[in-house]
């Protein structure tokens, strides 16, 4: 039995979690890691790598008459160019390296950091992988600015290390509070903002030829996945109201896991099913 600092400063003793339970994360862990780790090398080998993925950042550059300067024009510069199939690929690698992480190199710290209800290793691995996941949401959504691109990463950053700030902040505490989950939200809900803006404001355009419409499936993964990424924020509202078998950490963190191992699934084979199929 170890021992952590209360909300209100008292020292609370902490129980490790029961061994089977303990041995069921194990398994659990160890079989995401190779369920994501399957899924990132298959991507790779029947995936075509003619989609690209390149954001241009946007510049001016000078108008010149007769040698002369006479204004500005719009302009961007190609930043990167790589298939996209290697992004979507991507959050699948990081994830399998989570898990396996959690399975076997970090068990121990992982299995303590359970007992004092808290996950720092969560909210890392979401920092990168959901990361990469809202980024590729929104290429698809035709966002392909390079800063607007960041700034929305940065958002999707932000409103996860407010989840770890969240657990951080209530170890120990009787009342929870709550203003590190409200701020996550506020951060996490301004990536929407400006992919459902750019859907509505293209769809909005008058005369758009039939075969130029925003294909069906892009529809289908940003719905899904707004979804999931939601249902995330729930599972933590359920915990800290402590809402039937929430009431257990434990339960909370095998439902992360299997809400990590869909999101994650859906997004790489919608995309697929619409982009990377040969």
């Amino acid at each position: 039995m170890s021992t952590v600092r209360a909300g209100a400063g008292a020292i609370a003793a902490v129980t490790p979690i029961p061994a089977q339970r303990a041995s069921s994360l194990r398994r659990w862990n160890r079989f995401l890691a190779l369920a994501h780790g399957a899924q990132f090398v298959l991507m790779l080998l029947v995936s075509r790598t003619t989609a690209l993925f390149e954001p241009v950042v946007p510049t001016v550059r000078p108008l010149l008459t007769d040698g002369k300067f006479t204004g500005l024009e719009p302009s961007s510069v190609l930043l990167v160019s790589f298939p996209l199939a290697y992004l979507i690929a991507s959050f699948l690698l990081m994830s399998a390296i989570a898990h396996a992480t959690a399975g076997w190199v970090m068990r121990g710290r992982y299995e303590a950091w359970l007992a004092r209800g808290m996950n720092p290793l969560r909210w890392v691995e979401y920092a990168f992988s959901s990361t990469v996941m809202i980024v590729a949401i929104a290429y698809l959504s035709f966002i392909t600015d390079f800063p607007a691109l960041v700034a929305i990463a940065g958002c999707n950053v932000a409103m996860i290390l407010f989840g770890w700030s969240m657990e951080a902040a209530n170890e120990g505490r009787e009342r929870v509070d709550w203003k590190h989950f409200i701020f996550g939200c506020i951060a996490g809900v301004v990536p929407w903002i400006a992919i459902f803006s750019v859907l509505w404001a293209y769809s909005a355009q008058a005369d758009l030829p039939a075969k130029a419409q925003i294909p069906g499936f892009v529809y289908v993964i940003i719905a899904s996945l707004f979804v999931a990424f939601n249902v995330f924020a729930l599972t933590m509202v359920l915990q800290y109201r402590k809402t039937g078998r929430w009431r257990d950490y434990l339960v909370g963190e095998k439902t992360y896991m299997v809400l990590s191992l869909v999101a994650k699934s859906l997004l790489a084979w919608q995309v697929w099913s619409g982009t990377l199929r040969p």
